[in-house]
């Protein structure tokens, strides 16, 4: 992800509250992601094009999906 300046995620599951990445493919994706938004209704698209007119805010680490995936893993 070296050739852009930041890597969003848009995935429409993140409306649930306990969304957990447990696909294989996403958790070798989210160490890569800056941020990770909701797509499932027009206010998300709305904070989508808002996010994308400032500067990227703090980092929130999206590897905090992959954790709460691992509590159900043992």
């Amino acid at each position: 992800h070296k050739s852009c300046r930041r890597l969003i995620w848009l995935n429409p599951l993140l409306r649930f509250d306990g969304f957990e990445a447990r696909a294989r493919g996403v958790k070798a994706m989210l160490p890569h992601v800056d941020e990770f938004r909701p797509v499932h209704n027009l206010e998300a698209l709305a904070d989508l094009c808002a996010s994308l007119d400032q500067r990227p805010a703090a980092r929130v680490d999206p590897r905090r999906w992959l954790r709460a995936g691992d509590r159900h893993a043992a």
